[in-house]
């Protein structure tokens, strides 16, 4: 991993990558340094869910799609398209949930920032290996269904994030990043 990797990182948006093949070896390294997070208590409060191969398109036409018709009765025939491919632009897609517990001492809050911190591991391993990858959430991180059909319980569990994993069709363009000076204070 190159020593300026954090300071150059960059994410590349779902509709520039390739679906072609991530080995097993390079997806377990990823999904290895993703449950490394702070986790107050050990609790585990989140779940990854693996999604590829023919689980992209079924989950595209029989989630997605679907719920978008239901949602946008008068959808266009380019915004039914757009939907019913959503998840095959990627070779993997690393569903994070986020599964708050009870806890006496615990906040769930605390819980929640794990399960991002999640995310942001998996996000910056996948590319730290030279994937493209995109940690999105789009409006189906939303919907009930989704939630369900991933395992959790939609009214406590969230998903934290869609971490897309494949190939760079090209290098990213550089984004405007924050200005030091207007986020970080010393005291």
């Amino acid at each position: 991993m190159k020593s300026n990797f954090f300071t150059q990182r960059r994410s590349v948006l779902a509709k520039k990558m390739s679906s072609k093949n991530i080995p097993d070896e390079d997806l377990n390294k990823i999904l290895a340094a993703g449950i490394r997070v702070p986790d107050h208590g050990a609790l585990n409060p989140w779940k990854i869910s693996v999604i590829k191969g023919d689980k992209l398109k079924l989950i595209d036409e029989n989630i997605i799609l679907t719920e978008f018709k239901k949602e946008n009765p008068n959808a266009s025939v380019s915004q039914l398209e757009m939907e019913s491919k959503r998840f095959q632009r990627a070779s993997i897609i690393l569903a994070v949930l986020s599964t708050p517990v009870e806890h006496p001492k615990i906040p769930k809050w605390e819980m929640t920032l794990s399960s991002g911190a999640v995310c942001m591991n998996l996000l910056s391993c996948a590319q730290s290996l030279g994937y493209a990858a995109q940690w999105l959430t789009e409006w189906y991180a939303y919907n009930k269904k989704m939630i369900e059909y991933l395992g959790g319980r939609p009214e406590i569990d969230k998903i934290s994030g869609f971490i897309y994993l494949g190939h760079k069709l090209e290098e990213p363009m550089e984004r405007r990043r924050p200005d030091p000076q207007k986020v970080i204070s010393y005291l």
